[in-house]
């Protein structure tokens, strides 16, 4: 990966780290109720707020895009610990016993990262921002109808790698806002 991108990603990564800790401490592992379904639907929420709040001029609640995409990278990792953990049968788990496993997914999840930026030549700096968010919704409607399929497909990747995908497509978005900011 390119060390301006590495950097970039651990510092966004950093940050919704930060907050699925203190989420956790605050609401414990509550989100193990659900399906993994019921996760995709959450994801989907955050990313039609934030279509939502790229077309409309205003807004009622007071929560940003940074918060919605932190939300899509958090629950994204929590979907693929469901996944993880679909023989675990207790609902309710410590960060720490969750940390290493968030790591984890982090870790395989940059690791693709990493292919996929070498052989795109970080095409997602080119990327307009709206296009980074409808390419989550893609991704989240590809999830859908793999669900609705029973997790069938016939040459498709499955749930996990779109979610791995969500993963980095959120963390590009955050880069980018990152950027514009500081511009």
């Amino acid at each position: 990966m390119y060390t301006h991108t590495l950097s970039q990603y651990n510092a966004v990564i950093k940050t919704c780290r930060s907050v699925f800790e203190k989420k956790t401490k605050d609401y414990g592992t509550a989100w193990r109720i659900l399906r993994l379904p019921s996760m995709t639907d959450q994801i989907m929420i955050k990313a039609q707020r934030i279509r939502s709040i790229q077309e409309q001029p205003t807004q009622l609640v007071d929560e940003g895009i940074a918060t919605e995409l932190i939300g899509i990278v958090n629950y994204s990792v929590m979907a693929l610990m469901q996944i993880a953990l679909q023989d675990r049968q207790d609902l309710e788990l410590t960060y720490d016993e969750l940390a290493p496993l968030y790591d984890k997914i982090i870790a395989t999840t940059a690791a693709l990262l990493n292919n996929k930026n070498h052989d795109y030549q970080e095409a997602w700096r080119a990327m307009r921002f709206s296009s980074i968010n409808d390419i989550i919704l893609m991704k989240l409607l590809r999830i859908k109808r793999i669900e609705d399929n029973q997790g069938a497909t016939l040459i498709s990747e499955g749930v996990e790698a779109n979610y791995r995908d969500i993963i980095n497509y959120a963390a590009f978005a955050l880069i980018k806002l990152d950027h514009e900011s500081r511009h």
